[in-house]
């Protein structure tokens, strides 16, 4: 019995293949940058099969484009990820002042922060 690709495995493939054109790579050279195996890629483009989170994080990072655009379509329109590329030079004290920043940031607009 064969199994029935998921509309939403279909969809996420072609914006995957449409990526990929358009940044001019092969799927094997989609598939190394992203850590995936060159078939693995072929099936998910195809979406005979499903990818994991964390192999899909990686392959929007290695494709330059958001995990939301290849879930759904739509571009994300805050970056998270480049944001914490701010805090990677930060020590551990910079970061707690940071986080008491946030905190009192998140008050002033009327927003509660959110609990440890």
């Amino acid at each position: 019995m064969a199994k029935e690709r998921s509309l939403l495995a279909m969809e996420m493939g072609a914006r995957i293949a449409e990526r990929r054109k358009q940044l001019g790579w092969t799927q094997e050279q989609a598939a190394e940058a992203s850590g995936l195996s060159w078939q693995f890629f072929a099936c998910v483009e195809r979406g005979i099969k499903n990818i994991r989170a964390e192999s899909l994080l990686n392959l929007s990072r290695a494709m330059n484009v958001s995990a939301d655009y290849i879930l759904t379509g739509k571009e994300s329109k805050v970056d998270y990820g480049h944001l914490l590329k701010y805090l990677e030079p930060l020590s551990e004290m910079q970061l707690n002042c940071l986080e008491e920043i946030l905190k009192n940031y998140l008050l002033a607009c009327g927003h509660r922060p959110p609990e440890r």
